[in-house]
């Protein structure tokens, strides 16, 4: 086994994220399906569409892979554009919706009006593509559905109940996007921030037929005890906001592909692992639950593997994807994967020789500018030499401030793909 000095622990664990993203990035994965999607004969066209932190990037492989003419219009994140020359690409707010987004969403629509059989839709679909395609459902406004993403995004609600939320309150998501299309054929592009890879709740399913119910979406705002605005609740008690539901005619000749996914970057990291003479182990690419929480779990398997030798020997690497959630009760800056990284420091408190980092793939965790953040073993003795408070800053939900503080922020840009979360433990 390959034995590692103290400055390399560090360094392993970036090049084990710069795999994982590097394995789902449109480059690497599109062209491969766009060749397998038969290109339209005759009078048709192809018209490009999409939403997403990486559709952008999409856009422009697909420009620099298809063999005919094209148009389109894509949406991404501020600051995640791409050159495209064909393919219109426009920047909207994430994780709260914008009017920027809102126009970008109805254009779209009406881009689709009037295509005919032989027409061909590409929908090239990330994470982000829900706040990104905002166009609310008639009766409902903007500041309606941001007031309400705002308040899930506080509640701790998953990624499938906010979804379900979206659906309901969309003129273009949950299989309506698909349905404007018909009777063209539509193919859908997708790279999965969805733990299990549902592509029906990957940035609310614009294209997919879906099985949810406006009662479900009711519930959801219910359980959360998040305020609804009159309309929104006319809306869904109505059953108005019924989406494109499985076995709609209108949607059999379309096609979709998951074209990455998080444990696509799990098993590239893992590699990177056993390149520098360490056993990977992949918990699961589809954690979710408490960032917080998760962190805890986490610290007590690292501990047994350093004490016990179980359930693996040391060295090693424990891996794990999936998106976890966090609860915001605090004022303080920090995404995630700093709550989860800060809970999993005071956690271990300085426990030897367990190194661990934890960066959301599409280079920003939440809403700040930093992937992630890296813990070391002496974290929390620096952060005390700092007067820092570790717990306090916890409960204040500041896990930013307390790896700005030490130097230890992940910044790596936009990636421009997105399947989520990546944690990696080293245990010497």
């Amino acid at each position: 086994m390959t034995s590692i000095s103290p400055l390399n622990p560090r360094q392993l664990l970036l090049d084990m994220y710069q795999s994982a993203v590097d394995a789902v990035s449109a480059k690497k994965c599109l062209p491969t399906y766009l060749a397998k999607i038969q290109a339209p004969t005759g009078n048709g066209r192809t018209l490009v569409i999409g939403a997403g932190k990486g559709a952008a990037a999409m856009a422009k492989v697909v420009e620099d892979n298809w063999p005919g003419e094209l148009t389109g219009l894509v949406v991404t994140r501020y600051s995640h554009g791409a050159d495209c020359k064909r393919i219109e690409v426009v920047e909207a707010s994430h994780p709260v919706p914008d009017e920027a987004g809102r126009k970008a969403a109805s254009r779209i629509l009406e881009m689709v009006q009037d295509l005919t059989e032989d027409d061909l839709v590409l929908c090239l679909i990330t994470g982000g593509g829900s706040s990104l395609l905002a166009l609310p459902a008639e009766g409902i406004t903007l500041e309606q559905k941001q007031a309400i993403n705002k308040a899930l995004l506080k509640s701790g609600a998953n990624i499938f109940e906010m979804n379900c939320v979206r659906k309901h309150l969309s003129a273009i998501k949950g299989g309506r996007l698909a349905l404007a299309c018909a009777p063209a054929r539509v193919v859908t592009l997708m790279i999965s921030d969805i733990p299990g890879d549902d592509p029906g709740v990957i940035a609310s399913g614009p294209t997919l037929a879906d099985p949810t119910t406006c009662a479900e979406a009711l519930a959801v705002l219910k359980k959360y005890q998040i305020e609804i605005p009159a309309a929104i609740l006319r809306h869904l008690e109505s059953g108005d906001g019924e989406s494109a539901k499985p076995g709609d005619p209108r949607l059999a000749r379309n096609q979709h592909y998951v074209i990455a996914t998080a444990q696509d970057a799990l098993e590239a990291a893992a590699a990177t692992a056993t390149a520098a003479g360490l056993t990977p182990y992949i918990l699961s690419d589809e954690m979710e639950g408490e960032a917080r929480d998760i962190a805890l779990a986490h610290a007590a398997l690292a501990r047994q593997i350093a004490r016990r030798g179980q359930p693996f020997s040391k060295p090693c690497v424990v891996i794990s994807g999936g998106e976890t959630t966090v609860t915001v009760r605090g004022s303080g800056r920090g995404g995630r994967n700093a709550e989860f990284l800060l809970s999993l420091a005071t956690a271990l408190n300085g426990y030897p020789d367990i190194h661990a980092i934890a960066c959301d793939t599409d280079g920003i965790d939440g809403s700040e500018d930093n992937a992630g953040a890296i813990y070391q073993p002496d974290s929390i003795q620096r952060a005390e030499e700092l007067k820092l408070r570790p717990k306090a800053m916890l409960d204040n939900n500041d896990g930013y401030g307390f790896f700005e503080a030490l130097g230890d922020l992940v910044v790596s840009g936009p990636t421009r793909t997105n399947v989520n979360d990546f944690r990696a433990m080293l245990i010497l």
